[in-house]
């Protein structure tokens, strides 16, 4: 059985269709998880609206990938309230699933399959026929630049290509929400580049992405909403746009929001490229 729509629906949603953007994409309301005595997201309130390209950003802990993890139906909300594309989340139904891209930090992927057979899985799986999975392969194979890798087993594929297939895959179905936990993780320049074009792309035929990353630059010149986490709660809001005309740069935000005042601490004496002393 796969997760995939219709027959009707498949065929006619050969590009990306043009979404209801009277509805928000992400609207959570209250969300707590608790993981026995942590408390790793502590009454989280997130609206999203549709073709934003938003950007969640926080330190390390601060319940990133916890959030993601409860948005795409991996992990349980303790209390709260989320709702996508409209409808309460329901993790055990199809219907989310099939509408949804997720690229986690850590790319799942078969090993001993070839990159377009990876590909050909993963529309299957949603529902595509063999012909047209493979179709839509070709063309994501060129969009993240992996053609002449589509026969090369994924065993073999750096991190950075292994990070564009895993991209591809959770495009092949034309999804309308897309999660993306730290996917420049590992990734060189180019594939950066190639990465951020896409994503871009997206969010401007009207799909929702949200994306977590520890790199501010990135954001900056990414998303066109973003808002910081800390201690399980929103923190801080705000339009790119608007920030930009303020004058104040996402890193000081970031910086005061959540109380980092730099790193001050001095190298050792020993550190500084001398010789060792006889």
């Amino acid at each position: 059985m796969n997760i995939g729509r219709s027959t009707d629906d498949q065929n006619s949603k050969v590009g990306y269709a043009a979404p209801d953007m009277s509805q928000d994409a992400i609207k959570v309301l209250g969300a707590i998880k608790r993981f026995g005595s942590t408390t790793a997201v502590n009454g989280l309130d997130l609206e999203i609206a549709r073709g934003t390209f938003y950007g969640l950003l926080g330190p390390n802990g601060a319940g990133k990938s916890t959030t993601v993890g409860m948005l795409t139906g991996t992990l349980r909300p303790t209390a709260g309230r989320i709702e996508l594309l409209g409808k309460k989340l329901d993790p055990d139904d199809p219907w989310f699933k099939a509408r949804m891209g997720v690229v986690a930090e850590e790319a799942a992927l078969f090993s001993r399959l070839r990159g377009h057979e990876q590909l050909v899985f993963s529309g299957m799986m949603y529902g595509l026929a063999r012909e047209e999975a493979a179709r839509r392969a070709l063309a994501l194979l060129g969009l993240v630049n992996l053609e002449r890798d589509a026969d090369t087993l994924i065993a073999d594929y750096s991190r950075g290509m292994r990070k564009k297939l895993a991209i591809a895959c959770a495009l092949i179905h034309s999804p309308e929400l897309l999660f993306f936990d730290e996917p420049f993780e590992g990734v060189d320049a180019m594939s950066a580049e190639t990465i951020r074009r896409v994503l871009s792309g997206l969010c401007e035929r009207g799909a929702t992405v949200l994306l977590t990353t520890h790199i501010l630059e990135v954001a900056e010149k990414l998303v066109t909403q973003v808002g910081i986490i800390d201690h399980g709660k929103l923190v801080y809001q705000a339009d790119m746009l608007q920030l930009k005309s303020d004058g104040e740069s996402l890193s000081n935000v970031f910086n005061r929001v959540v109380g980092y005042e730099g790193d001050t601490r001095e190298l050792p004496d020993w550190l500084g490229g001398g010789r060792a002393s006889d």
